[in-house]
């Protein structure tokens, strides 16, 4: 005769039920903690919560729909505009890094859409204020003094949308912009030559300063570029090449006020964009 099987002790019997009740109260924590109250709501809910987040300034929560509404719906009306979305509300949330990244992805994926003109034009703006928007406007730091690649990242990007979509309503900002940010460039190049100067390093400013005039030859800086040129070959004891640059300085600008108040600042040119 087989023996019945041997119930645990009541000691024995108490631990295991002990147990099971933590793993049931632990999986009930681990279940509430990954609740997500948009479980079940349809792409067109998804992308109204996402427009409702943006309107609010909610960007953090906006950008958590349009990410949940993409991955969702990955080929749905919604997600092309999602991800055409998200550029904008990553950058209005403080991330550059993450708007940049986004606006690549859709001109990669979408480079005929009627919208594409507008994404060259954000990248373009992204990095612009990056480096050259409000704060360095009213900022008293000349934002030529910085690392110049926000500003040749978003001159590219504005140059590509202007030779591509000349009609777009977004061009003649773009162009403007494009203008501000090639004397920007210019004025990075004759910021250091004179810091050159100041220094006694005048082969190294004489050599910013053509750098310059050879890149950006249409631009303001391009003044002071031709002043620092004949200050450098006039302190280097080299008169024939200082006459010559001279000679093209006062052709150019014959009533140059570098002239009058030699390398002194008197007004900082951003402030006047």
């Amino acid at each position: 005769m087989r023996s019945l099987p041997a119930f645990p002790s009541f000691p024995a019997l108490f631990r295991v039920l002990l147990a099971l009740f933590v793993a049931a109260v632990v999986a009930g924590c681990g279940t509430t903690g990954t609740y997500d109250e948009t479980a079940g709501w349809s792409a067109g809910k998804l992308y109204s919560e996402a427009k409702d987040a943006q309107s609010e300034g909610s960007w953090e929560k906006a950008a958590k729909f349009l990410e949940k509404l993409e991955a969702r719906f990955p080929y749905g009306r919604y997600a092309q505009q999602a991800q055409l979305e998200l550029g904008y509300v990553y950058w209005k949330g403080n991330e550059p890094g993450s708007a940049l990244a986004a606006c690549d992805r859709f001109i990669k994926l979408h480079p005929s859409h009627p919208a594409v003109d507008y994404v060259y034009y954000l990248k373009g703006l992204i990095n612009f204020n990056e480096d050259l928007g409000l704060t360095a406007y009213i900022s008293s730091q000349d934002p030529t003094e910085r690392d110049p690649k926000a500003a040749r990242e978003s001159f590219e990007a504005f140059k590509e949308l202007v030779a591509r979509f000349p009609n777009s309503k977004y061009t003649p900002d773009a162009t403007l912009r494009m203008n501000y940010l090639v004397n920007a460039m210019a004025s990075l190049e004759v910021h250091v030559a004179r810091y050159y100067v100041k220094r006694g390093a005048y082969i190294a400013a004489a050599n910013r300063a053509q750098q310059a005039i050879k890149t950006y030859p249409q631009a303001p800086a391009i003044e002071e570029a031709m002043f620092i040129l004949v200050t450098a070959y006039d302190k280097m004891g080299m008169p024939e090449l200082r006459d010559d640059a001279d000679r093209v300085m006062k052709k150019n600008f014959p009533n140059s006020r570098f002239y009058k108040d030699g390398l002194e600042r008197k007004t900082a040119w951003w402030k006047l964009w």
